[in-house]
């Protein structure tokens, strides 16, 4: 166990971390500007008909179905609906998949099951380099679906796929918390365009 004083400085270590990896968000015009056309290409898929698509593996699965929540429950505002998943959040297709294809094929045959022109994917990656989602990527750019992914400092493999909003760490943790409000400040972007001058 921890005494007191040591985990104290560790709490405001992990604090002063995510803190400092806000600010190179903040600072970097690049990555500001990206986190705005994400959400101006959402809400034109929306107001289109069309939906959002999410994935990742582990905690960014987690991330996944959280975003995916926030569209179709809601996030800031009291509104209706909109149309978001998170692939593989159906354990038994998920599972399918995985005993017939291979996990690596996970997200991409779902993918090609559900998704239409004019769908946005989002893949969630901290590395860049998880094969399943790799293979999701591919299978998008061939269905011609939109694919901005989320990711860690160098991208990975995914930087030379697809457009990559970019965390400034190599930390997983940080890069996690970063994910999660990228995907907020999108989705109250994206609420705000479609509702805020609605009568709801």
């Amino acid at each position: 166990m921890h005494d007191i004083l040591d985990a104290e400085k560790l709490i405001k270590k992990y604090i002063q971390e995510s803190i400092d990896t806000k600010r190179a968000i903040l600072g970097n015009q690049k990555l500001m500007a990206q986190i705005s056309e994400l959400s101006n290409k959402c809400t034109a898929s929306l107001l289109s008909g069309s939906k959002i698509i999410f994935a990742g593996n582990g905690g960014s699965f987690a991330d996944a179905q959280h975003l995916a929540a926030e569209f179709i429950s809601k996030f800031m505002l009291d509104r209706p609906p909109l149309p978001s998943l998170a692939l593989s959040a159906n354990s038994s297709v998920m599972s399918a998949i995985g005993n017939d294809y291979g996990y690596e094929e996970v997200f991409a045959r779902e993918l090609e099951a559900v998704a239409m022109p004019g769908d946005i994917f989002i893949p969630i990656s901290t590395s860049g380099n998880s094969p399943n989602i790799l293979a999701a990527v591919k299978k998008a750019n061939e269905l011609d679906i939109v694919v901005v992914a989320l990711a860690g400092q160098s991208g990975g493999a995914l930087f030379s796929m697809c457009e990559c909003l970019c965390i400034p760490s190599i930390d997983t943790a940080r890069i996690q918390e970063s994910h999660i409000m990228v995907g907020h400040i999108v989705c109250g972007l994206v609420e705000q365009a479609i509702f805020k001058s609605k009568k709801l």
